[in-house]
C-alpha cells in the first residue's frame, strides 16, 4: 500500500539534487526534505557528498524540529537504499525504528517523487548561476531559496498560495531512536558487525544494516523460524540455510505508477 498523503506531517519527500559546482571547483550535494501535502520545503542542507553520516546527522536535527511523521518517500539510490536485502540501507533502519514508514518510488520514475522534482528544478534555476565562491555562500543561497519558496512564492496545487506553515509534530521527536520493540517471539537476538546471528551453534547471515539491531525468531516448524524486525517479517531461516528465504518485501510500499 502507499502512505496517502492527507495532512501536513503525513508523507515526507526527500531526495539528493544532482552535485552543484562550486566557484572554487568543489562539488556541493544538496539534500532537501518536502512536506508531501503542503509543498512546504522542510530543509536544503548542503553536503559535501551522500555519506550516510551527514545525512543522519540532518535528519537528527530536522526530527527535534519538526516531530515525526507517518512515512518517508525516497528514490532507490544511496543512502537511502542498497542492493542489499529488501533495498534496506541503514538510514531507512534507523526510520523503522520510531515507527516512520518508508515509501520508494519506482526506479525510473521520477515522476512519482513530482512535486518534489519541481521544486529542485527551480532550486537549480535560482540557486546554481553564478556558482557560489565556496561552500560557505552556498547555504545562505538554499536558505533564500527555501524562504522565498516558503512565505513568498505562490503555487499552483495550493489555488496559488504560499505553502502553509509547518505544523505542530504529529508525535514527538525521539531521534535517537527507541530500542527495537520484540513481541511475540521465542528468541530475541543482535545482529553482529558483519550481519549475522548465532542460532544454535549456526552461523546465518541477515544484513549489515541491521548490525546492532534486535530481531526476533518465532518457531514455526521443527528447527524453522521466522526472523522479524519489530513487527516487520524478513523471512523464513530451516536447518540448513546460512542466509533468510525471503518474503514479499515488508518494506517500501511503492507508490501508484504515473
Amino acid at each position: 500500500m502507499a502512505w496517502w498523503s492527507r495532512a501536513p506531517n503525513d508523507l515526507w519527500c526527500c531526495d539528493f539534487k544532482c552535485e552543484v559546482r562550486l566557484g572554487n571547483g568543489r562539488l556541493c550535494h544538496p539534500l532537501t526534505v518536502t512536506d508531501r501535502t503542503s509543498r512546504f520545503i522542510l530543509m536544503v542542507e548542503a553536503l559535501e557528498g551522500v555519506a550516510e553520516a551527514a545525512v543522519f546527522t540532518a535528519f537528527h536535527r530536522l526530527f527535534e524540529e519538526q516531530g515525526l511523521l507517518l512515512a518517508i518517500r525516497s528514490d532507490n539510490g544511496v543512502p537511502f537504499a542498497s542492493r542489499g536485502l529488501y533495498g534496506l540501507s541503514k538510514l531507512p533502519v534507523w526510520w523503522l525504528r520510531p515507527g516512520i514508514g518508508i515509501e520508494r518510488i519506482t526506479p525510473g520514475r521520477p515522476r512519482q517523487n513530482g512535486a518534489h522534482e519541481r521544486m529542485h528544478l527551480t532550486l537549480k534555476q535560482e540557486t546554481t548561476r553564478p556558482a557560489a565562491a565556496n561552500s560557505l555562500a552556498k547555504p545562505a543561497r538554499f536558505d533564500a531559496f527555501a524562504a522565498d519558496f516558503n512565505t513568498v512564492r505562490p503555487h499552483e496545487a495550493p489555488d496559488m498560495q504560499t505553502p502553509p506553515p509547518a505544523t505542530p509534530p504529529r508525535r514527538d521527536a525521539s531521534p535517537a531512536c527507541p530500542s527495537s520493540p520484540i513481541l511475540f517471539h521465542d528468541l530475541v537476538l543482535v545482529v553482529s558487525g558483519n550481519g549475522a546471528i548465532g542460532l544454535h551453534g549456526r552461523h546465518v547471515l541477515i544484513s549489515s544494516v541491521f548490525a546492532g539491531q534486535r530481531l526476533g525468531l518465532r518457531e514455526v516448524d521443527t528447527d524453522g523460524w521466522l526472523v522479524s524486525f519489530m513487527h516487520y517479517d524478513l523471512g523464513y531461516i530451516d536447518p540448513e540455510a546460512r542466509t533468510p528465504q525471503t518474503i514479499d518485501t515488508p518494506f517500501g510500499s511503492r507508490v501508484s505508477p504515473m
